[in-house]
């Protein structure tokens, strides 16, 4: 959900936009928490909670309406799954949501008068192996070719300095520990370079996932955790195992205890690779850019909604919707959802449907559901986030050492630290801002228990006391703290996720469409999963939760959907 620190030292261009104060003041003893206006916001947990009661309390529907096309489900992918209707030519759909705002857990928000994330803030330039996001991005004015080659808008690229870490009263640029290194920690560092990059070159690490072949090397990994395989190198330096633990939790919500080594080394290996601080490779790799905007990837869900968002009661984007029952009939595909305004029962009549639904709720709501979502709904882990949003009067002080950056985080920390959503302004002038707080509190009913259960303040004061070091006017800043619950936030990829994705059968009508048949031969990950006329959308189908999954997840359900409308294969 959060930042994508992949090399130590990210640093791309020779300005920077100030996003808060250089000065240095000393922490002393910690004051007293004040008594910050706050809240929970964001996602309704007793909606979703709806789906736990017996299916036969709910009344017979009150009116029956007939569209083309349903999409339940308004996050990420099935945003991308009405793109990729409309761009078919096909606008007789309604998308079906079960919050009042589309966009799951890329939703952004104003804090005050300030744009901030409430999950997902980010977006990696997306490689050759992503053309549906690529050409996303060129539709949005985000990518255009110049002089032969591509150019992406400076405004969204990530200003410089991109990340730092408090380590030892100080901040350093990178999150990869690089201050007073022993002999020892740089060889390990060096060791797991050359490891990934072995592994680079035995195999063909790709995002998304269904554009790659699954090899004996991957299915190795994906059978033990990467504590394990780690263990096995011989890899325990403490700085090391601290920050490749980080950047688990960051990407996929739980440590490198819980993940599989496939899932570990596929973070670094996927994109531009681990390269140990001093080395020529980590200078390129200190160039890396992603797209980020104040609001987080919560930009990106205003403009692949904005086509669907009229009158709310016309839709054919309809928010506050609970998906109760879909279910493939003889005359078409019947929706039953709960309409939270009216306190009644719609049913839906359409020709096609895409459960655009993370996998357990998909399982519970599909009639007669396949043995392949049931198998899966049982064996998927999801992890709990929770995200806090401080609205700030003013920049803070500082510690010395590196520049205030974009992403800010505290060694030894379990937490994940906070991005700053004032980093993105080109106006120099210091002013309010709001700092972006994440969390992951990995797998598991416990984590979801306590979540539900814990009052707003109970994650606050965790969240602002370690940062009360490098910035020790924090409180006297604070006016306001917004905190978003993400229960079930991403699917974890455990070991034996790879092993099951590569067991899925890829839809029989899919087959017949060149752009979503299997890339690669051998043991692969499906591009396209339905049954009859019903087709499944959602990043939990790769096993792990990022944007260029869910879109691409999106976009191939609804082009299956098109050329099931045209009548080109069979339903």
């Amino acid at each position: 959900m959060r930042s994508d620190p992949r090399a130590s030292g990210l640093r791309r261009r020779d300005w920077l936009a100030l996003a808060g104060g250089a000065g240095l003041g000393l922490a002393g003893c910690s004051p007293a928490m004040p008594a910050l206006q706050g809240g929970f916001e964001g996602a309704a947990f007793e909606r979703g909670h709806l789906l736990r009661e017996n299916p036969r309390r709910w009344p017979a529907p009150a009116v029956s309406r007939r569209v083309g096309v349903v999409v339940a489900g308004a996050g990420i992918a099935g945003l991308a799954a009405a793109r990729s209707l409309r761009l078919g030519g096909v606008d007789d759909l309604a998308i079906l949501e079960l919050d009042e705002q589309p966009g799951g857990n890329s939703r952004g928000r104003l804090l005050g008068s300030q744009p901030c994330p409430t999950g997902a803030h980010y977006l990696p330039l997306p490689g050759d192996d992503a053309p549906e996001v690529q050409a996303l991005l060129e539709e949005l004015g985000l990518r255009q070719r110049q002089a032969g080659r591509w150019v992406y808008d400076e405004q969204a690229l990530c200003h410089s300095p991109q990340e730092r870490l408090y380590v030892e009263g100080g901040w350093q640029e990178g999150l990869l520990p690089a201050h007073d290194l022993s002999a020892a920690t740089r060889a390990q560092y060096q060791r797991f370079a050359g490891l990934v990059a072995g592994l680079q070159r035995q195999a063909r690490f790709a995002i998304p996932l269904a554009s790659q072949g699954l090899s004996p090397v991957q299915l190795a990994l994906d059978s033990q955790t990467f504590a394990q395989w780690l263990a096995q190198q011989g890899l325990d330096d403490a700085r090391l195992r601290w920050y490749l633990d980080y950047c688990c939790r960051d990407d996929y919500g739980a440590g490198l205890a819980e993940v599989s080594a496939w899932a570990g080394i596929h973070y670094f290996a996927s994109r531009h690779g681990f390269h140990a601080p001093g080395s020529d490779e980590a200078a390129e790799a200190a160039d890396t850019p992603v797209l980020t905007w104040p609001e987080g990837n919560g930009w990106l869900v205003d403009r692949l909604a904005a086509p669907w968002q009229g009158d709310a009661r016309h839709g054919p984007l309809y928010p506050g919707r609970v998906v109760l029952r879909i279910e493939d009939q003889r005359q078409g595909v019947a929706v039953d959802v709960w309409d939270v305004a009216r306190q009644r029962v719609e049913r839906w009549l359409a020709a096609h449907c895409i459960v655009a639904l993370p996998v357990h709720v998909a399982a519970r709501v599909v009639v007669t559901a396949p043995d392949w979502l049931q198998s899966t709904a049982l064996r998927w882990q999801h992890a709990a986030w929770v995200v806090g949003n401080l609205l700030l009067d003013q920049p803070l002080a500082d510690r010395p050492g590196a520049a205030p950056a974009w992403d800010n985080v505290i060694y030894g920390s379990s937490g994940l630290g906070y991005v700053n959503a004032a980093h993105q302004r080109l106006d120099p002038r210091p002013g309010p801002t709001v700092l972006t707080f994440y969390r992951a509190l990995g797998a598991g009913k416990p984590a979801r228990k306590t979540l539900l259960e814990q009052p707003w303040t109970h994650w606050r004061g965790p969240m602002l006391d370690e940062f009360l070091g490098p910035h020790p006017d924090l409180l006297s800043r604070a006016r306001e703290f917004s905190l978003s619950r993400h229960g079930h936030a991403m699917a974890v990829p455990v070991p034996g996720v790879l092993a099951h994705l590569s067991r899925l059968p890829l839809a029989a009508a899919a087959q017949a469409v060149p752009a979503l048949r299997q890339r690669r031969t051998g043991a692969s990950v499906p591009a396209a999963l339905a049954q009859g006329r019903v087709s499944y959308a959602h990043s939990d189908w790769s096993g792990y939760s990022v944007f260029e999954e869910a879109f691409t997840r999106g976009h191939d359900a609804g082009l299956l959907a098109v050329q099931q409308l045209r009548g080109r294969i069979p339903s």
